[in-house]
């Protein structure tokens, strides 16, 4: 989750609240204080708060919370008169953008850096590593409107942020350390997004780098903002950039958007910063949260949370979201709120009416039984991630996913279970071998003393379903067949696996010859042998390791 670093005298300016005061009520707003330093202090927030991730958002927070100034915060919003023009080259690579203008921020040190790990925050969460969502902040000064956002040839060159010369934009994939950083999200389009100025200049390639030229430094007073990427929630980390400058005292503007093939006289402009509202009943929210709270606690509770409330009927009320919650989909998201604005502290703890005798689940008893086995055989436990990549479970393990497929007997389409939306390149499906994970580990400990000998037993995902499997591997110099097989041996028959059937493999992820397959009631339940030279070069490993993977449950 992420963790927000927060200066002491930064926090006491913007709120007007002593720091002691903020450290001892924090954690009632759901933050965990990781650590206290002689000027800041690390605070982890809930992911799904994404308006809390700068000095800015947490002090106007924690004025609603403390009673300092409760309620609905209400930004303006003027024209600038500035136009952002679309090209529709752009509409197939990256389709979505929006614009701001911040003026009169008053910037430091402490303030620079807030808006830049602001601005990181919105990339890893709300924006998936860039892909989903990625924000660009400008000196307005040193560019010249109207813009406009267009598909360009990769040779076009500019001075990206960090350097002295121009660069290509497939140079600066190669090259600098953004480039390569997020090359991932471009490599299948022959054009990339480009931002330009009246004048033709760089303004921004997004979701990659800046300009040099619109470097925000502490004599910037005027921000430009433009927030690209393959979602609408574009909007949102707008509205959030915007007010967090907006609480340095800046005055928020509003930019004209022309997209390709707009009827409308008047063209869209943002940020808009509209609130939206929802209705709620008090007999909900006292059922949900357990206690009994009138209208007014629950109006008084929502201004602590920065929402406003207003009584409809004597058991209805109206709840008004400011733009910058992200977080607030459902009426039960307020209840929540309307919680902590009261104060967990304040709620009494209740032992259930009904009582039960609790029993471990069967899939436990089984996986503990494993542990033992294993454990008892001399090997290490690990807990490695569920979600992984077809490159790490397939390519790198000298595997065709279809091969595997059916091998395993498996006709459901898709055999892989990919994420919608994933975060990474590295995290794009659930596993469907724990083995690939294990190499992994082994990877990351080439400087630990040989030998070394770990296994995991949890989930696998394949055709939509549920398993559970088993895998360990050994390395050290003398690793061999015999060696993994008597392991294979003693965990079998441990399992009342007895019957089960050692037969020749054409596993790829190991050598052949020195590889097998395990066969019960003419069904493949795991595999184990020699890995191949290649599969440990494509891990980084020089030295030989043998491993097996079998399916208990």
């Amino acid at each position: 989750m992420p963790v927000i670093k927060l200066f002491y005298d930064d926090l006491e300016a913007l709120t007007g609240v002593s720091i002691e005061k903020i450290k001892a009520r924090l954690p009632l707003m759901c933050a965990d204080v990781e650590r206290t330093e002689a000027e800041y202090m690390d605070v982890e927030f809930f992911p799904n708060r994404p308006d809390l991730f700068s000095v800015e958002g947490v002090s106007r927070a924690l004025k609603q919370f403390l009673d300092v100034e409760p309620g609905l915060v209400t930004y303006e919003v003027a024209n600038s008169g500035i136009e952002m023009v679309v090209d529709p080259s752009v509409l197939e690579v990256r389709p979505y953008i929006v614009c701001g203008v911040v003026r009169n921020v008053q910037f430091e040190s402490m303030a620079i850096e807030s808006l830049m790990l602001l601005q990181e925050h919105l990339h890893r969460g709300m924006g998936r590593n860039r892909e989903k969502v990625s924000v660009g902040v400008h000196d307005l000064a040193n560019v010249k409107p109207p813009f406009k956002y267009l598909a360009a040839d990769p040779s076009f060159s500019f001075v990206p942020l960090d350097y002295e010369t121009e660069m290509s934009m497939t140079d600066i994939l190669v090259r600098h350390p953004k480039g390569i950083g997020f090359r991932y999200i471009l490599e299948d389009k022959s054009n990339y997004p480009l931002i330009l100025d009246s004048e033709g200049k760089t303004v921004s390639f997004p979701p990659i780098i800046n300009a040099e030229r619109t470097r925000v430094t502490e004599s910037t007073t005027d921000i430009f903002i433009e927030v690209t990427g393959l979602h609408e929630s574009v909007s949102r980390a707008l509205d959030i950039i915007a007010c967090a400058l907006a609480d340095r005292g800046g005055q928020i503007q509003s930019v004209k958007l022309r997209f390709p093939g707009d009827t409308n006289s008047e063209p869209r402009e943002t940020p808009s910063l509209a609130t939206t509202t929802k209705e709620i009943s008090l007999k909900e929210v006292n059922s949900l949260i357990g206690i009994d709270l009138s209208m007014a606690d629950c109006k008084k509770c929502c201004a602590r949370m920065g929402l406003g409330a207003e009584a409809k009927t004597d058991e209805l009320f109206e709840v008004r979201i400011p733009a910058y919650r992200y977080d607030i989909l459902h009426t039960w998201d307020i209840i929540e709120d309307i919680a902590i604005g009261y104060g967990y502290d304040r709620i009494t703890p209740e032992i259930p009416g009904t009582m039960l005798i609790g029993e471990a689940h069967p899939i436990e008893e089984k996986n503990k039984m494993v542990r033992e086995i294993m454990t008892g055989l001399g090997y290490f436990e690990v807990l490695t991630f569920t979600l992984t990549s077809e490159r790490k479970q397939f390519e790198l393990m000298q595997r065709e996913k279809t091969e595997v497929a059916k091998r395993l007997g498996h006709t459901i389409s898709p055999f892989v279970v990919e994420l919608a939306s994933p975060i990474s390149s590295e995290q794009t499906m659930l596993r469907c071998s724990i083995l690939p994970n294990l190499l992994d580990i082994l990877s990351f400990n080439t400087h630990r003393d040989l030998p070394q000998r770990i296994f995991e037993v949890g989930p696998v995902v394949f055709s939509l379903k549920e398993s559970y499997g088993l895998a360990g591997v050994s390395a050290h110099v003398n690793a061999n067949f015999a060696e993994v097989k008597s392991v294979v041996d003693a965990v079998l028959n441990e399992l009342g696996l007895e019957d089960a059937a050692v037969v020749e493999s054409q596993d790829g992820a190991f050598l052949e010859g020195r590889r097998a397959d395990i066969v019960l009631e003419n069904k493949l339940i795991g595999v184990f042998g020699e890995l191949h030279p290649e599969v440990l070069t494509n891990f980084g490993l020089s030295y030989p390791v043998v491993g097996f993977e079998i399916c208990i449950l």
